[in-house]
C-alpha cells in the first residue's frame, strides 16, 4: 500500500482544507490522475497521484483540514506477489514496498511506483512512528493479506478500543468531557463525525433541561462551561463561519502589513473624461475585438509609466536594505467567493496595451473561478484596488504585504467640473494611494499620484 501525504505545494504551507475529492474507494488511478481540491490560504489547489493502483481508503474527509505530511489517502499498488504469505518489513513499508521475512525464503520487494508531480517533499512529510511488534504472539508471524503493518491516520490497531474520530473531533470531546465511546457514530469508516458530536450535545441537553438528569448532568461535570461555550456554535440564531482559508491568510497578511509598515495615503480628484473616451474607441477597434476593455487598463497601464518615473514606489524594505525593483508584478486586489486575492501581472512593464488587456481578462476570469495559484500571488511589486467596481468612491487601501505602494481606484461618475473658467459636466474620479512612509515620502508619494493622474487625464501621453 502507498500513503500519499499532504504536500507542500511550494508557498511554504503549514496546512490545507480538503474540499473536494475526485476519487472514491474502489477507484482504480494513474499517476497524475486528480485525486483531491484543497484549499490552501491563497488558493485551490488540485492535487495529482504519485501512484498508480487502486483507492484502498480515504483518511481525512471534505472539510476538514489537516497538516503538511498528514497522510491523506491510500493507494494499493499496482501488483503484489502471488504466491507465499508475506511479513511486513516497517522500513519498506514506509517505502511503499513488501519483503517476504521467512527465514529461508528469497527476498522479494514491490517498489511503489515512481513520485511525480505534486508528491510530498522529503523534509516536508511528518512520518508516523512505527508500530511496536506485538507481545501476544511469535515474533516474526505471517500476516497473510494484510497490507500494512501500522495504523493508517484514524484507524486503530486490532486489540485497541480506542474509537475512530478527527483530532478536532477528540479535542472537541476533550473539552466537553464526553467519551467519543457514548457517542453513536456514522461516519464512513465508523468513525465520530463532528455532526455525531453535535447531536450527542443536543441530546445531552435536551435531557438535562427537560428532567435534569443526573447522569448528563455527571457526563458534563466540571466541563459544563466549556460546553456551553461550544454548544453556541450550534445556535440557530448565530452564524459562526471557521476562520481558515483564504480568509484566514488574509486577515494574517493584513494585520502583519498594517501594523509593521507605517502607512500614509494621499487622494487626488482626476478628470477622466478623455480616458472614458478612450476606452470607448478601444471597444470599437478592430484589434481589441473580443477584449473585455474597462477604464482599469488604462489605469494598470499609468502606474506602470508612473512607475518608471518613480522607481522608488516599486520598492521591498527590509531592515537592513531597500529593494527597488526594475520590473514591475503588477497586482490586482479580487474579490473572490473565498475572500480577497491579489494575483499580480508578471513583468507587466513589457506589455503592450492589447497584452495588459488580455493579461488583465485572464487574471479576473481565474481569479472569479477561484483558480488563481500560489506562483501567482508571489513576488507582486505594487498593486492596485480597483474599488471603484463596488460603487466607492475613494478609500485608504492597507498595502499588500511586501510591498511599499499601494493604489485605490475610485469609481468614475459625472460630476460638474470647472474647465477654462465654466461649470461642465465631466467624468470624475478619486485616485487614492497608501505608501510605506520608511521608504516612500511624501514628495515621492505626490510625484507618483500626480503622474498617474496625468495619464487619467491625457492617455495620449502614454504615446510619448
Amino acid at each position: 500500500m502507498n500513503t500519499f501525504h499532504l504536500p507542500d505545494v511550494g508557498e511554504g504551507l503549514t496546512e490545507a482544507e480538503i474540499v473536494s475529492w475526485k476519487v472514491k474507494v474502489g477507484d482504480t488511478v494513474a499517476i497524475n490522475d486528480v485525486l483531491v481540491e484543497i484549499e490552501t490560504a491563497k488558493s485551490l489547489v488540485e492535487l495529482p497521484s504519485p501512484y498508480a493502483g487502486e483507492v484502498t481508503e480515504l483518511l481525512v474527509g471534505e472539510g476538514e483540514t489537516v497538516d503538511v505530511g498528514a497522510p491523506i489517502i491510500v493507494i494499493g499498488v499496482a501488483h503484489v506477489p502471488s504466491s507465499g504469505l508475506l511479513n511486513l518489513d516497517p522500513q519498506l513499508i514506509e517505502q511503499g514496498g513488501f519483503k517476504d521475512t521467512r527465514p529461508s525464503a528469497q527476498l522479494e520487494s514491490v517498489a511503489p511506483a515512481p513520485l511525480v508531480g505534486s508528491g510530498p517533499k522529503a523534509d516536508a512529510v511528518k512520518r508516523r512512528p512505527r508500530l511496536a511488534a506485538s507481545s501476544s504472539g511469535p515474533k516474526g508471524a505471517a500476516l497473510p493479506d494484510q497490507p500494512s503493518a501500522q495504523p493508517m491516520a484514524g484507524v486503530q490497531p486490532l486489540g485497541t478500543t480506542r474509537v475512530l474520530s478527527t483530532p478536532p473531533v477528540r479535542k472537541a470531546a476533550k473539552d466537553l468531557g464526553i467519551d467519543l465511546a457514548s457517542v453513536n457514530a456514522t461516519g464512513i469508516r465508523g468513525e465520530v463525525t463532528r455532526k455525531d458530536l453535535q447531536t450527542h450535545q443536543e441530546q445531552l441537553s435536551r435531557e438535562t433541561e427537560l428532567n435534569g438528569s443526573t447522569e448528563s448532568t455527571k457526563l458534563l461535570g466540571a466541563n459544563a462551561p466549556a460546553y456551553s461555550a461550544i454548544q453556541s456554535d450550534f445556535d440557530g440564531t448565530v452564524e459562526r463561519i471557521p476562520v481558515k482559508g483564504v480568509r484566514k491568510a488574509t486577515a494574517q497578511a493584513m494585520v502583519r502589513s498594517a501594523f509593521s509598515a507605517p502607512h500614509v495615503s494621499i487622494f487626488v480628484d482626476v478628470d477622466a473624461s478623455r480616458t472614458m473616451e478612450f476606452v470607448k474607441r478601444l471597444k470599437t477597434s478592430r484589434d481589441f475585438d473580443g477584449i473585455k476593455v474597462s477604464p482599469l487598463l488604462i489605469v494598470a497601464k499609468a502606474v506602470i509609466w508612473a512607475v518608471s518615473r518613480n522607481p522608488a514606489v516599486n520598492a521591498s524594505w527590509t531592515e537592513q536594505e531597500i529593494l527597488i525593483k526594475h520590473f514591475v508584478n503588477l497586482g490586482i486586489a479580487a474579490a473572490t467567493p473565498r475572500g480577497l486575492v491579489v494575483p499580480n501581472i508578471k513583468n507587466a512593464q513589457q506589455l503592450s496595451l492589447k497584452e495588459l488587456a488580455l493579461a488583465l481578462n485572464q487574471l479576473s476570469d481565474t481569479a472569479r473561478q477561484g483558480r488563481t495559484q500560489p506562483a501567482e500571488m508571489q513576488d507582486g511589486s505594487i498593486s492596485i484596488t480597483n474599488i471603484g467596481a463596488l460603487g466607492l468612491d475613494t478609500g485608504t487601501p492597507i498595502l499588500n504585504p511586501g510591498e511599499v505602494g499601494i493604489l485605490a481606484f475610485g469609481s468614475i461618475k459625472q460630476k460638474p467640473w470647472v474647465v477654462d473658467g465654466a461649470l461642465l459636466p465631466r467624468w470624475v474620479t478619486t485616485l487614492g494611494g497608501s505608501f510605506d512612509h520608511r521608504v516612500v515620502d511624501g514628495d515621492l508619494a505626490a510625484r507618483f499620484l500626480t503622474d498617474v493622474a496625468a495619464i487619467l487625464e491625457e492617455p495620449a501621453l502614454l504615446l510619448d
